[in-house]
């Protein structure tokens, strides 16, 4: 299978445009960076975006790992495949169906040449994908990018995405603004918050994978003191189980906004918005669109047969 040729166009993450919309009652803008690239969108592009200049000849292998249908895995097939480097990337295992199957993220990122490894095929012990590539894939040949892209690599990209909020809150004249996305790492929300609190903007996110207190762990293990404000709600949520209420805003949020949604993320993170927002009368949101919509080709069908169209 060959990569789509809309990948060998001029990459420009920058400057995505901001939409006016309302639902359930409350206006707001959406930042759309899911128009950044058709494979290189959302917040895994503005984590690594700074590696798009990134020169080092003796580098040949990009070396990552996760779930074989993380939107992390497209994007480093997609930085790979452009810069001339091939990508492994690290997984625990690969269902049968999937490799029979291909699709989503792990369907795209094999056309554009990336190696997905299940660390069982490569080591006899029972090893984690990271303590693996540690020990093994650490030279100078590999550049390594951690889960979800948690490194200091990302605040570059993040805060130019900080920058383009701010002039454009400025050149708008809005007030009293609020920047909202989902949490998995946390990271994109914690260089936000670095970059934007000094303007005068709030950042509010919430933990889509594990708590608060996890969440939290996150942002420390990056080096920061201060973090953004993280929403709550008193709902049951697990990572990647399926809830129909979830299936229910997000296709809410595309009927009444004519923009798809990430499935994965962004429902929990409306669900905390619903509840906030009331409280919030003054203040005008921005939410970044997180990208990540390859994704929804395998949440999808997930998703109707458990819950129908």
């Amino acid at each position: 299978m060959q990569p789509d040729h809309c990948l060998m166009s001029p990459m420009k993450i920058a400057d995505t445009p901001v939409t006016s919309h309302s639902y359930c009652n409350h206006t707001f803008y959406l930042k759309r960076d899911d128009l950044l690239h058709a494979h290189f969108s959302g917040n895994k592009a503005r984590k690594l975006m700074s590696l798009l200049a990134y020169e080092d000849p003796s580098v040949t292998h990009l070396i990552g790992y996760g779930s074989p249908q993380a939107n992390s895995l497209l994007s480093l097939a997609a930085l790979a495949s452009l810069k001339g480097w091939q990508l492994e990337f690290y997984v625990d295992r690969i269902p049968e169906w999937l490799k029979s199957t291909p699709i989503g993220n792990y369907r795209q990122a094999l056309a554009l040449g990336a190696k997905v490894i299940p660390v069982s095929e490569v080591c006899e012990q029972n090893m984690h994908p990271e303590t693996y590539i540690q020990r093994h894939r650490l030279d100078e040949s590999c550049l390594f990018v951690p889960e979800g892209g948690r490194s200091p690599i990302a605040e570059e990209g993040v805060a130019k995405l900080a920058d383009e909020i701010a002039v454009w809150a400025e050149n708008q004249a809005v007030e009293r603004l609020v920047v909202a996305l989902p949490s998995g790492t946390g990271t994109t929300a914690l260089f936000l918050h670095k970059h934007l609190k000094p303007k005068g903007i709030e950042v509010v996110t919430c933990a889509c994978v594990g708590g608060k207190d996890y969440l939290i762990k996150q942002f420390e293990e990056l080096g920061e003191q201060c973090f953004p404000t993280i929403l709550e709600t008193d709902r049951n949520h697990h990572f990647g189980k399926l809830y129909k209420d979830d299936y229910e805003i997000w296709h809410a949020l595309k009927e009444k906004t004519g923009v798809e949604f990430e499935l994965l993320y962004d429902p929990l993170m409306w669900h905390c918005l619903l509840d906030w927002l009331p409280q919030q009368p003054d203040k005008q949101l921005l939410y970044v669109h997180q990208g990540g919509l390859m994704g929804n080709e395998s949440m999808l069908p997930r998703y109707r047969r458990k819950f129908g169209d």
